[in-house]
């Protein structure tokens, strides 16, 4: 630091070697030991959930299976630890892939707990860790995949992000809160990370020269949607992270909060105490001995100087195909040009976050050739290359195409987001990985839209907790059920004209009262699409046009939807199935493990 500005100039490289965070060896061993001690029977099954979440590890509805998420901090990875990732999916997941996260985490499903230590060995010797990834702590630290290279930014936030999620890893503070805390961090107020919806989120701000950020607090989806409030307008990046300890600190100490788990996320003390009260809060608790205590910010810095390894490499590459109409469409949707002149993000679609493991190498192979060797996740579930050469776009593109990722249409509605759901979430209650499928199909059938539908955003949860963002899309689903003449039918409920990173900001949308059956969300998503096309003002997006034109059209549009759902017979028998699945449906959903 010189005269209270970051001297970027003398940054070191990433003194943790292979990856962001610190990994523990004599803690993976230890975990292994507590093991062995639960399966002995010997461990109480709560202590041993707790503890098991905090190291990544987080059951399954299937019994003795469980799902390990890989905190990916920034959502960067290196090629060597792509190839790692597929090695993990192909040796320890059975479904033989790794899933992309709306939170740039990677999820194995399905592993027994057995074989868990030696799949958190094997991530942990690529230098990448799942600790804190679950339980009530610290989550992994997202940011937009443009972050360093973006024309629109103030700085890279990229180190910052780091520098947080080095801090509170395993710090005492953040073991056991009254809830999780989700934090994004955004390199300028046009806000590709979505930081209003997180607990905590950084806007990168200069004033008088000095870097810094806006912090904003008490964002969230969930059951009860509620968008960020600001703490400080601009606080230095010296002092950013002890803020941010101050607001946790506090946080932890609601007892309040810890009453009730569904109402425990730093959001409900914000909205009990009102912003301006725990402001003052945060005031005092900055008084106290502790944020006495200088914080090395530099120290923690994750330094990776990518410009230097991009323009030390050159890049023939293959002349573009100009007659080639689908290279085309893909460029224009998926490559966006970045602010070092030559240079472009390439967004490769990952439909429903889904790589397998072969997929892994080959995405990593793509990585060394043409992306200095690196990659980034998104929150849309999708993977980033930047610093990829224009001359190498027309190669990238037909190496993609090898490995069947070469699709079009990133951030399109085309692009839907979705949660797990039924497949593995015990609190899953509908297939949203189905319904994904469904209505991609639906909208490949429809080819080529209008510009204002094709911006438009899908995601979908498989119940109202919203880990597939259902409440910011433009058409959100959430997963419920509702009664048939036969019993129990798989349904949605709708959110409509909400926004994620869409010019305007984070915004939540508005919710449509009315369930429909699951296999009936193809032709209501085709009616939505048709009464905005028909009654839309010229140039009116879809957010626009909720607020202007309502939602009580579509409630009764739906409600015949649900009218029409027949007896529990031959010709009626799918609708009480849900997609993907060949039994009839039956609600069954066990006690979530987010907030033990």
């Amino acid at each position: 630091m010189t005269n209270g500005r970051v001297d970027t100039k003398n940054w070191i490289p990433n003194p943790e070697g292979t990856g962001v965070l610190k990994i523990d060896a004599p803690e993976v061993a230890n975990f292994e030991d507590q093991v062995k001690l639960f399966q002995a029977g010997e461990k109480d099954e709560v202590e041993f959930l707790r503890f098991r979440l905090r190291q990544g590890v987080y059951g399954q509805r299937q019994p003795d299976r469980q799902m390990i998420r890989v905190k990916i901090p920034f959502g960067g990875l290196t090629a060597d630890q792509m190839d790692v990732l597929g090695q993990a999916a192909d040796k320890y997941a059975p479904l033989k892939k790794g899933h992309i996260t709306t939170r740039e985490n990677v999820q194995y499903h399905h592993v027994p707990l057995g074989e868990t230590t030696d799949l958190l060995r094997m991530l942990g010797d690529a230098g990448l860790s799942t600790r804190e990834a679950c339980g009530n702590t610290v989550r992994n630290v997202v940011a937009a995949p443009s972050a360093g290279v973006s024309k629109d930014e103030v700085f890279d936030v990229t180190p910052y992000a780091a520098a947080y999620a080095r801090y509170f890893l395993r710090h005492p503070t953040t073991q056991n809160m009254p809830r999780k805390s989700k934090t994004a961090f955004s390199s300028s107020e046009k806000d590709e990370a979505m930081v209003l919806m997180h607990d905590v989120g950084m806007v990168a701000r200069i004033e008088n020269g000095r870097r810094g950020f806006k912090i904003v607090l008490g964002g969230g989806l969930s059951t009860s949607p509620m968008m960020a409030q600001t703490l400080r307008d601009f606080v230095p990046v010296e002092d950013f992270i002890k803020h941010c300890e101050a607001a946790l600190r506090v946080f932890n100490r609601q007892d309040e909060e810890r009453k009730s788990i569904a109402k425990a996320r730093i959001k409900f003390t914000i909205a009990r105490l009102g912003i301006d009260k725990f402001r003052q809060m945060v005031d005092q608790e900055l008084k106290l001995d502790w944020a006495k205590k200088e914080i090395d910010l530099e120290s923690l810095m994750f330094v990776d100087d990518e410009e230097s390894d991009a323009r030390a490499v050159p890049s023939p590459g293959t002349p573009e195909h100009k007659d080639d109409p689908a290279f085309e469409d893909w460029k224009r949707t998926n490559v966006v040009a970045q602010r070092q002149d030559g240079f472009n993000m390439v967004y490769v679609r990952i439909e429903r976050g889904d790589v397998y493991a072969n997929q892994w190498s080959q995405l990593a192979d793509v990585a060394r050739k043409f992306a200095i060797g690196r990659a980034r996740l998104d929150q849309q579930q999708n993977l980033v290359y930047r610093w990829v050469r224009t001359e190498s776009l027309y190669d990238v593109y037909s190496a993609l195409g090898l490995i069947g990722f070469s699709a079009s249409g990133r951030e399109t509605i085309r692009d839907v987001v979705t949660c797990p759901g039924t497949d593995s979430c015990k609190l899953g209650i509908t297939s949203s990985m189905g319904l994904n499928k469904a209505l991609g199909e639906v909208l490949d059938e429809m080819g080529e839209v209008d510009p204002l539908v094709e911006k438009m955003h899908i995601k979908a949860s498989g119940c109202p907790n919203s880990c597939g963002q259902h409440h910011i899309a433009s058409i959100g689903f959430h997963g419920a059920v509702m009664k048939g003449p036969g019993g129990q039918v798989p349904a949605y409920e709708l959110f409509l004209g909400g926004r994620s990173t869409e010019a305007g900001g984070t915004k939540v949308g508005e919710r449509v009262k009315a369930r429909i059956p699951a296999k009936r969300a193809p032709e209501a998503l085709k009616s939505i699409l048709h009464t905005y096309s028909e009654h839309r003002k010229d140039g009116e997006d879809f957010s626009n046009f909720i607020e202007r034109f309502g939602v009580n059209f579509f409630e009764e549009e739906f409600a015949k939807l649900k009218a029409e759902v027949g007896p529990l017979d031959r010709d009626n028998i799918q609708t009480y199935m849900d997609w993907g699945k060949t039994v009839v449906y039956k609600l069954e959903r066990g006690e979530g493990e987010c907030a033990v």
